[in-house]
């Protein structure tokens, strides 16, 4: 699934970056509130899918509250650099499903699904502020 999640960051790297930090800061409190009503709804059926919610959204929310964006608290973390962590919480949740072994249970679905549309909207992000395309690339860069 990693895969998947590299096709989606090359894909939206060459695209215009349309999402804004507050749109980006909404999109991730509400992806994290998924995760934790998923934890709630896979509780009683499936333990480790339950436990995989909860420890990504909280992953998510603690990324969020860190970040100098709307709606973050502290500052801690540069929005540049979320891009960069959210990249990799894409990839980690993406994987968890094989990690924590129940890939073949239909609660990975959900965190396939939500490890592409997290790459997906990192993808399209403008974390930069210029709306340009391969400001990842840029980022690494500059972070190297």
């Amino acid at each position: 699934m990693p895969i998947l999640d590299q096709a989606a960051k090359w894909t939206t790297n060459r695209l215009p970056k349309v999402i804004n930090p507050t749109a980006h800061a909404i999109i991730d409190y509400g992806v994290a509130a998924s995760f934790f009503g998923m934890a709630a709804l896979y509780w009683n059926r499936n333990k480790r899918a339950a436990i995989s919610c909860l420890v990504c959204g909280a992953a998510e929310t603690i990324t969020s509250l860190l970040t100098d964006y709307p709606g973050g608290i502290t500052g801690e973390i540069s929005f540049e650099t979320h891009g960069s962590i959210d990249f990799g919480l894409a990839g980690m949740i993406a994987s968890l499903p094989d990690m924590l072994r129940f890939a073949d249970e239909p609660e990975s679905r959900f965190f396939r699904i939500q490890g592409m549309a997290m790459a997906t909207v990192t993808g399209l992000t403008d974390f930069t502020g210029t709306g340009e395309p391969r400001q990842m690339e840029k980022v690494d860069e500059r972070a190297a």
